[in-house]
């Protein structure tokens, strides 16, 4: 089936009732998210990420996409009214925005960042519907060891995702694969770094719970620290003819919003490059191709159009390798992965064959959700205005509260609760001495060590003459996803018995020299 008929079975999916009802939740959801200094997309999307147990697996997705989407629109509300981006993506809106509501002009710049952001995510989806089903069919050609490289090739970007630090990254990788082992064994059912023989660590460390204590407490613990005063909230008040005159006024910045798009998709595609170079790229191309670069950082509408074009560009495109490759684009992304993963579906090539349904549901759906944006973006405005006015102190009891309601509620155990507070209050610490959160949550959702591509990459290694892939093959066929190197294994294996301990590839290695000495 060609690519327009897969988008038209997409968009059957994404217009149900259900599914048109998460999106207009998620993106309004997300809007204030966005808008709220503090919080932004990923906290967001952390927090969020229990209540989508109530629905079934694509509405889920389709709601915490829809709050990736309306977040990096609501970005833009507090940059322009309160001079605070309300996450990083939207650093260089302040640079004009600000300006021009300083100016009376508070209303022409919302406009502009809603009417930017619509057609920077419009061309960004047209761009993934392009690119999407073509880039899944070549990873199919992959084999196991092409599938291991590019979990090896995640990791890399995550050190991406770390900032200038490499070694405080890779810390904090290694930190995210020691969780990832806490538990029972699959399958020895031997039990695994059981923190003070606490019954609840058997169970492992959920990524929900990581995820909501690291980007939910930890988080709002932080900007309460980092908050000083109460920025003034320009008012703005939009009418249908201030929509009108903003829309015109774009007609100068078509050239600043094409190159925004074009250009954040691109830098958005790229793992752990993201939303905020993109925008900050943006806005330079833009001053630097215009005829008055003068105007720029003193209220120039170009100034607001390029990067909102940008962020929300790339925002779409950090979506593209996660569903075809496994790979996220961004710490937002890699959320949702996890999500994925919560709910059965395996990011990469196959899940465009196994799941057509629910991937071009998700495709179609971020069209719908362009249009649900701006048109809510702008009708809730003073509603935005408003809230940006509430005290800090409020919405922080609102979001802890959440974050604990959202914890327990899956496994209904106090354990969890007392894991959310404890990685809260240790990824403050952690913030504090500079250490990122990301390569943290990343490490735990990818299992390098857990990866099933291992397995099979023992057989495409070259081989001596007289051993053939069958004599291989029937070697190792015992030791499917046991550890024939482990001491309890060797002997049980040579005699014939079932190995008990997990597979890795030093010891699939070392178990076929054992039964094949001379290879």
């Amino acid at each position: 089936m060609d690519v327009l008929g897969l988008l038209a079975d997409g968009f059957a999916t994404s217009l149900t009732p259900l599914n048109l009802l998460v999106l207009t939740l998620g993106v309004t959801a997300g809007l204030f998210i966005g808008a709220m200094p503090g919080l932004g997309s990923v906290n967001g999307v952390a927090i969020l990420l229990p209540m989508t147990f109530i629905v079934p697996p694509t509405s889920a997705i389709i709601f915490l996409a829809a709050v990736y989407y309306g977040a990096m629109y609501g970005g833009a509300i507090s940059s322009i009214l309160l001079g605070i981006p309300g996450a990083s993506t939207a650093v260089a809106t302040t640079f004009d925005g600000r300006p021009m509501a300083m100016q009376g002009k508070a209303g022409l710049a919302l406009i502009a960042a809603a009417v930017a952001s619509f057609v920077g995510g419009t061309v960004s989806v047209i761009l993934f519907t392009i690119f999407a089903a073509p880039l899944a069919e070549m990873a199919l050609a992959f084999g196991p060891a092409e599938e291991f490289a590019l979990v090896l090739l995640a990791f890399t970007t995550f050190v991406g995702l770390g900032g200038d630090d490499v070694v405080k990254t890779l810390l904090m990788i290694l930190l995210g694969l020691v969780l990832s082992t806490v538990g029972l064994d699959m399958i020895s059912g031997q039990p695994r770094l059981i923190f003070f023989d606490m019954p609840g660590f058997y169970s492992g460390i959920s990524f929900l719970i990581l995820a909501i204590g690291v980007y939910g407490v930890g988080e709002v613990l932080w900007t309460i620290e980092e908050t000083r005063g109460k920025p003034s909230v320009m008012t703005a008040r939009i009418g249908f003819r201030d929509m009108i005159a903003g829309v015109k006024a774009l007609r100068g910045s078509i050239k600043a919003m094409s190159i925004g798009s074009v250009l954040g998709f691109f830098v958005g595609v790229l793992p752990a490059a993201g939303a905020t170079p993109a925008a900050l790229m943006a806005y330079g191309l833009a001053r630097s191709g215009s005829k008055t670069p003068e105007r720029f950082g003193k209220g120039a509408i170009e100034g607001v159009a390029a990067p909102e074009s940008a962020n929300n560009a790339a925002s779409t495109g950090s979506l593209l390798p996660m569903l075809t490759l496994g790979i996220p684009g961004s710490p937002t992304t890699a959320l949702l992965l996890g999500g994925m993963v919560m709910w059965g579906l395996m990011p990469g090539p196959m899940l465009f064959i196994e799941q057509p349904e629910f991937v071009w549901g998700l495709i179609s759906s971020l069209y719908t959700a362009n249009v649900v944006a701006v048109a809510v973006n702008i009708a809730l405005i003073p509603l935005f205005v408003w809230a940006l006015r509430t005290p800090f102190a409020v919405l922080s009891a609102v979001v802890l509260t959440l974050c604990i309601i959202g914890g327990y509620a899956p496994a209904q155990k106090m354990h969890d609760v007392w894991l959310i507070v404890g990685f809260g209050l240790a990824a403050f610490a952690l913030r504090k001495a500079e250490y990122p959160m990301a390569p943290l949550v990343l490490a735990l959702i990818a299992r390098l060590n857990a990866d099933p591509d291992v397995h099979g990459i023992l057989v495409q290694l070259p081989l001596p003459a007289h051993i053939d892939a069958d004599l291989v093959i029937n070697a190792i066929s015992a030791a499917k996803d046991v550890d024939g190197f482990h001491i309890e294994n060797v002997g049980r294996l040579g005699a014939g018995l079932k190995a008990m301990v997990p597979c890795t590839p030093l010891g699939s290695l070392m178990l076929l020299r054992y039964r094949l000495g001379d290879l």
